[in-house]
């Protein structure tokens, strides 16, 4: 899928949100075809077809074969997540912190990456590793790519003073993402970066983000052995 591909189906799925939240289109209502859409948007029909997949997964429509979409009459109540500075995550516990940037550099998007994170094929990223500390201990390591065609601003930072998360957070709104959570035996590098064995079982949260000019950043964050996520309903 190309820049342009991505963006397409992210500003279709964002004006069928719209019509869905203010009732344009009412509760249980069928909404119009795939086909009609795409003449609509003057896009191809699986670029609809990817919007309309994006609001189905959300629970806000109902998709049936021959019987078309229909919006949702009790759509679910989602728990969102914002997407913490880590620095404020640890003086909010008064803890001290501070981060080391281990690797910065330009490179090509390894091709493994390409399925979730989606650019055209040969361009460059920013890859950067940083280690985050909490009072002197290692915290979280964050392995991230960044695409510089829609940060472009981002070449210059040398992130000695401020990290990438927290500049992006700052500087690079964002209009959607995807994350997810796991469970990760450590590597070499990690079981060295928490002075831990190798194959100790890790927490990870991988999370991407776009905005209406396309993807932004892919970046991986894992936590020292034992941690903990809480969060509020």
């Amino acid at each position: 899928m190309s820049t342009r591909d991505a963006k397409s189906w992210i500003l279709i799925r964002d004006e069928l949100l719209r019509r869905v939240r203010e009732r344009v289109w009412e509760p249980g209502a069928l909404i119009p075809g795939e086909v009609e859409l795409a003449e609509e948007f003057g896009c191809a029909r699986t670029t609809v077809n990817r919007a309309l997949r994006d609001l189905a997964d959300a629970g806000l429509v109902h998709r049936r074969r021959r019987a078309g979409t229909r919006v949702a009459v009790n759509p679910p109540h989602k728990a969102t997540l914002t997407i913490p500075i880590i620095r404020e995550e640890v003086e909010a516990r008064g803890g001290t912190y501070h981060h080391a940037l281990q690797q910065r550099g330009t490179r090509p998007l390894p091709a493994h990456l390409g399925g979730v994170f989606p650019l055209p094929d040969g361009a460059e990223v920013l890859h950067t590793v940083t280690l985050h500390y909490e009072d002197g201990r290692p915290y979280i390591h964050e392995e991230r790519y960044i695409n510089l065609a829609n940060a472009p601003d981002l070449a210059d930072q040398d992130f000695a003073r401020i990290s990438a998360n927290e500049w992006l957070v700052q500087n690079a709104p964002y209009t959607g993402g995807d994350m997810s959570f796991f469970a990760l035996p450590a590597d070499a590098a990690l079981a060295d970066a928490f002075d831990t064995s190798l194959g100790t079982a890790l927490f990870a949260a991988e999370r991407s983000t776009w905005n209406d000019q396309g993807p932004i950043t892919l970046v991986r964050m894992t936590y020292a052995p034992g941690f903990r996520m809480r969060t509020s309903i």
